[in-house]
């Protein structure tokens, strides 16, 4: 570690909590990735806190976006900047994950919701988004646009093309947009046949999108959910099973938290939760692995064949 230097013209360098809040990479990760793989080298002040100079901020933001497309930290974190950069050209190359039919309908919806972000026009960001849930409709702008959508929008952020308020923005929008299509949707669903599915995350996951997202298919599978947010401490997550008669605990994990981290935040909340609440886990955490009692999503899409699982076990059970 190298001691704070001299004042510059650089911008100046970022404390570790802000580097979490900036790069959606947790304290831990950071720290882990520093011991483990040598990078990030981070300065030292008159405290000895860690402080993280303006290029290796930008490589993290590489690094969390490589890493939310699926490649392993382990693979990733102490390679050549270069290297990370042609990585992220090959992303930027292939066509929006999920996203509309034809890929210059794909590439024009991505350019029309960066063009809004880049200007500042929250309203135009609104409509844009807007008018791909009208055109597409909820499944698809929840199951395959809005993850398409993100990744674009991660990738101009990773390259240094929007701020992070403009990355706040688009999430708060896309967020509003779901958020008033669930409850459309949960109005006009009528009988309800699908499992209680309560929603959450975990300490160490600050985003929602994910769970929006996933919130959206589970109510489209006519499941009746409970959302309690993010970042539900595991005992009142067990808490809130039992309050709600839960019959499945719905949990994302993004590519900001560790494989280790889920995994064991997972396996304590299997240790506390009632014994009949399937838990179901998914999200881009790379390398999760689920422990035993805990199901594993891979896809939002895969959420409709797991409610109907569900049905099938819960109607043998009533007819045993």
């Amino acid at each position: 570690m190298t001691d704070i230097p001299p004042s510059s013209s650089l911008p100046p360098p970022m404390s570790i909590a802000a580097v979490e809040r900036d790069c959606g990479i947790s304290k831990d990760t950071l720290r882990i990735w520093e011991r483990r793989y040598g990078f990030p080298t981070p300065l030292r002040d008159a405290n000895d806190e860690r402080l993280y100079p303006a290029d290796q901020v930008a490589r993290l933001r590489l690094l969390r976006r490589l890493i939310g497309a699926g490649h392993r930290p382990g693979k990733v974190v102490a390679r050549p900047e270069a290297e990370l950069l042609a990585l992220l050209r090959e992303l930027d190359a292939a066509p929006m994950a999920g996203g509309p039919v034809g890929g210059d309908g794909r590439a024009a919806d991505a350019a029309q919701v960066l063009d809004a972000l880049i200007a500042h026009d929250a309203e135009r960001l609104r409509d844009s988004l807007a008018g791909l849930l009208l055109r597409e409709g909820l499944r698809a702008f929840a199951a395959q646009i809005g993850p398409g959508l993100t990744q674009v929008v991660g990738a101009a952020w990773a390259r240094g093309e929007l701020e992070i308020h403009q990355e706040h923005l688009f999430t708060d929008q896309f967020t509003s947009v779901l958020r008033a299509a669930i409850g459309a949707a949960t109005a006009a669903g009528g009988l309800r046949e699908g499992p209680r599915v309560l929603l959450t995350t975990l300490p160490e996951e600050p985003h929602g999108l994910g769970l929006l997202m996933a919130e959206a298919i589970f109510v489209l599978e006519g499941c009746r959910c409970v959302s309690l947010g993010v970042q539900t401490p595991v005992r009142d997550v067990a808490l809130a099973a039992r309050a709600h008669r839960a019959d499945v605990l719905a949990l994302s994990f993004s590519a900001a938290v560790s494989a280790g981290q889920a995994r064991a935040g997972l396996a304590d909340l299997r240790a506390v939760a009632p014994a009949d609440v399937e838990i179901w886990a998914g999200g881009a955490c790379p390398g999760l692995r689920e422990p035993p009692g805990v199901r594993r999503l891979r896809d939002l899409p895969g959420i409709s064949a797991e409610v109907a699982r569900w049905r099938t076990s819960a109607a043998l059970r009533d007819g045993a």
